[in-house]
């Protein structure tokens, strides 16, 4: 760090019962208290370097002996006054960026200007402001931190938007050209010999070197600087935004779930803690600045840096704008989230949910809306367009092929994202007190052609069926209508065929096409009858063309195994269950009876059982 020593005269001051005073031959004549101290001074000294002091004891009655003089609101306190009464007594003091700026305030107050007095405080102060402490890094670091105690001074004397200015004139500058003072960060130290020159054992970083050193700005001041930084020079939107996650990371406190839990009951305890509101206060704040400080740019921060602001928006009570703009960025780079990045605590207290499913739908809803699915040709109106410009037909195929290209990615986002939902269910389907409908507009958020297959989607079905056991005939239809038997694995059928909890309707759809399916695979039914050509038909199902390869892969928790192998035994009870849920089912209402093809249940189970005996055989085989 830079410094500044002024004067040679050794220091006198001194305290005696509570006084300060200053050895001299001379007897004091001067009194000034200053916030609660009082000084037993000479006025010689300092009234020819003082213009204030001058004013003030011309203005005050003289009495016999000493001569008092109030300054309760001086800045900087006793530490800066007595930097300034010691530089008029001609005692030495010394000058460095931790006090600068409120010697600068104090000599300020004081009017310790050029017209009082030639090479007077405020004069050597600024020349050494400006031509060491804001050529160096660190000392404008330091000098701009240190504002933070005067800021109305500060800012009137230009101190803070003068440090702003130099630190974002360095921050692009190689730190081998810049003056690091003694260090540029707290992880690598660089030292400095006596003659200036740096030493070799640790190498500054190129990228990213400054953002640990400005992290040590309290919030208002980051963001000036950050401001100036992206305004005033070009900087990638990654640099700025590992400062922003290298800046939370210090700043915000780490949440949780069980920190939401915590906060919850420490809420309905204490209303009235004015300490803690404070404290969230100040976060609050914290957090909305980073917010508006986020680089446009889609891969300036990873979407998992994203979840954690939004996380922290959500328990912090960050305002509504700061939510939906997080949820909008987060919703362009869905697809790199994780299923941890997506447990969102709640922090509703009108309900007990564990997540905040209401933020994840509005993410979703945002990913749906970003156009990621642009069509596979261009509109028949911008064709005929082009046709009119004359355009060549080599350009409007570029033109296709550059559609495609971008509908191809997008679609591959679309199936990722699909993975993370139906992982996303499973997971808050184990919530007792998740309402079914936000379920269900969860499940149906993502559009058909994305899920290639309902495995992971039957088994969140499962374990909200398990999770609530209260629901009823009508609600457990409503939520198996998602479903999409046909999508289903040979072995997510076999699950489902014993599932008690499943409503009949579904388990008919799965032993029926499961069954349809091993007769075709197996080639030894040529015509199939006419009710079951109707039945597929209405399914926009093709009886001659091959059913595809089942997929038995499937990743299943332990204490969620489904065991197959009493299906696959000729003695399976498969018929003897069907029996029993069509009796337990015989009260459903008559609107319930008709499918989604139009064709109702009862003709549906007419037609499973019409299949020929030899295909049923073969079947209970295959399984």
């Amino acid at each position: 760090m830079k410094f500044m020593k002024l004067g040679s005269r050794p220091d006198t001051f001194y305290t005696a019962e509570s006084v300060r005073s200053v050895s001299s031959e001379v007897s004091s004549d001067l009194i000034i208290q200053v916030k609660g101290s009082r000084y037993l001074l000479h006025k010689f000294p300092l009234l020819s370097k003082c213009l204030r002091l001058q004013r003030l004891c011309s203005e005050s009655p003289e009495s016999s002996q000493h001569q008092i003089v109030q300054l309760p609101d001086f800045p900087g306190g006793v530490e800066a006054f007595e930097i300034c009464a010691k530089f008029c007594y001609g005692i030495t003091i010394t000058l460095s960026a931790y006090n600068i700026v409120s010697a600068r305030c104090a000599a300020e107050y004081l009017q310790m200007t050029e017209d009082v007095e030639k090479g007077n405080l405020m004069y050597k102060i600024e020349v050494f402001f400006n031509s060491c402490l804001l050529h160096g890094w660190r000392d404008s670091i330091v000098t701009l931190q240190s504002t933070k105690a005067f800021p109305l001074w500060s800012e009137d004397l230009g101190i803070t938007s003068r440090c702003i200015e130099a630190i974002a004139s360095k921050v692009l500058t190689h730190p081998s050209k810049v003056s690091l003072s003694h260090s540029y960060s707290r992880r690598g130290r660089d030292d400095i010999s006596c003659n200036g020159t740096e030493s070799q054992r640790h190498k500054p970083a190129i990228k990213g070197w400054w953002a640990e050193d400005m992290a040590e700005l309290s919030i208002d001041l980051y963001w000036r600087t950050m401001i100036a930084i992206k305004s005033g020079v070009k900087i990638p939107s990654s640099l700025i935004g590992e400062a922003l996650k290298l800046y939370a990371s210090r700043w915000l406190p780490n949440v949780s779930s069980k920190d939401v839990y915590i906060n919850k009951q420490e809420a309905s305890e204490d209303s009235d803690s004015d300490s803690s509101n404070e404290v969230t206060s100040k976060h609050r704040l914290l957090l909305e600045s980073i917010i508006s400080l986020l680089p446009a740019d889609k891969e300036a921060v990873s979407c998992s840096f994203l979840l954690k602001l939004l996380k922290a928006a959500n328990i912090l009570g960050a305002s509504s704008s700061s939510k939906i703009e997080l949820a909008r960025r987060v919703a362009i780079q869905l697809e790199e989230a994780t299923l941890n990045d997506l447990l969102i605590p709640s922090v509703s207290y009108s309900n007990d949910t564990l997540y905040d499913v209401d933020i994840v739908m509005t993410i979703l809803e945002q990913f749906m809306l970003q156009g990621q699915s642009p069509p596979t040709s261009p509109p028949r109106s911008k064709l005929g367009y082009e046709r009119r410009r004359s355009r060549s037909a080599e350009n409007i195929n570029f033109e296709l092929q550059e559609s495609r290209r971008s509908s191809s990615a997008s679609h591959g986002s679309k199936l990722k994202v699909a993975k993370l939902v139906d992982r996303y269910l499973q997971e808050i389907a184990r919530d007792v007190n998740l309402h079914l409908s936000k379920f269900i507009t969860v499940a149906e958020s993502i559009p058909d052609f994305s899920r290639l297959d309902h495995d992971d989607l039957y088994r969140a079905i499962d374990i909200y069926l398990k999770a609530h056991p209260d629901l009823n005939k009508s609600e457990r239809k409503r939520l198996c209508r998602i479903l999409d038997c046909r999508k289903l694995s040979m072995e997510v059928c076999m699950h489902a065929a014993k599932n008690e909890l499943l409503p009949l309707r579904v388990v008919v759809q799965v032993l029926f096409f499961e069954q349809a399916r091993a007769a075709m695979a197996g080639g030894k039914v040529t015509e199939l009858p006419s009710n079951i050509k109707a039945l597929l038909a209405g399914h926009n199902i093709d009886p001659s063309r091959p059913p595809p390869p089942l997929s038995t892969a499937s990743t299943i928790a332990a204490e969620d195994q489904w065991s197959i192998s009493g299906l696959r035994s000729p003695k399976s009870k498969l018929s003897s269950t069907l029996r029993m849920k069509l009796a337990e089912d015989d009260d459903l209402d008559e609107s319930d009876l008709q499918s989604e093809g139009g064709i109702s249940r009862t003709s549906k189970f007419k037609a499973f059982c019409a299949l020929p005996t030899r295909p049923k055989r073969m079947f209970m085989q295959i399984c």
